[in-house]
């Protein structure tokens, strides 16, 4: 009896391995951000997938600034928030987050914000959702109706003095190579790519009539 028991076992080990190492987990849905979750207890990064920051502004046909990280977190609230996710662990990031693909309901997350304009393909980590993406794009989905900012591109000009400490305050004062000031409103040519260097004098303004009384004229396009 106990050799027909322990032959059990050791028939068993290699499915029980398999079940610990497959990397799936199933759990409550709490929304962090646009791709950020908690499922149970774990903290999830949606693998190949890249949405706006909490505060991430974009711009409309007609020039008007609205925060479209906010907006998108809202939605994917609404969608997911309290659902039960099955995820499937592909790596650790450097946040200690665990990297996932989750399914709500059988479909799955990163595709379906993707292919509604809520978040772009991370094509840096994965193809996965690329064509889903264009998808999105030509149709004007979401975040696609607006002159937008990829997710990495914004935390990069964040960190490179382009975007606004204070979200009220947007005008960038700009110093050109030949001294002369001219500021940049969003929507304008050169604004996303326009930088402020405090030491050389540029800075933020809040409103056109802030910048035209401080020295700086409005620029061309």
């Amino acid at each position: 009896m106990n050799t027909f028991c322990t032959a059990i076992v050791l028939c068993l080990l290699p499915i029980l391995a398999a079940a610990e190492t497959s990397g799936q987990f199933t759990g409550r849905v709490v929304v962090i951000d646009g791709d950020t979750f908690d499922v149970g207890d774990t903290r999830v990064r949606l693998h190949g997938v890249d949405a706006p920051e909490k505060d991430q502004h974009c711009v409309t046909e007609q020039g008007t600034s609205w925060q479209c990280g906010a907006w998108v977190n809202d939605q994917v609230r609404q969608r997911i928030q309290g659902q039960i996710a099955t995820c499937t662990q592909v790596t650790v990031d450097r946040y200690n987050r665990v990297v996932a693909s989750c399914d709500v309901a059988g479909e799955d997350i990163g595709r379906a914000l993707v292919s509604d304009g809520l978040a772009f393909a991370y094509a840096k980590y994965s193809t996965t959702y690329v064509l889903d993406e264009k998808g999105a794009a030509i149709n004007d989905r979401g975040l696609h109706a607006s002159r937008v900012q990829s997710p990495s591109q914004f935390r990069k000009s964040r960190i490179k003095g382009r975007i606004p400490p204070d979200r009220d305050c947007v005008i960038k004062g700009n110093v050109s190579a030949d001294g002369k000031r001219i500021f940049h409103r969003p929507g304008q040519a050169f604004y996303e790519r326009t930088g402020i260097n405090i030491q050389k004098g540029e800075r933020w303004f809040c409103s056109v009539q802030d910048a035209v009384a401080s020295g700086w004229r409005a620029a061309k396009r």
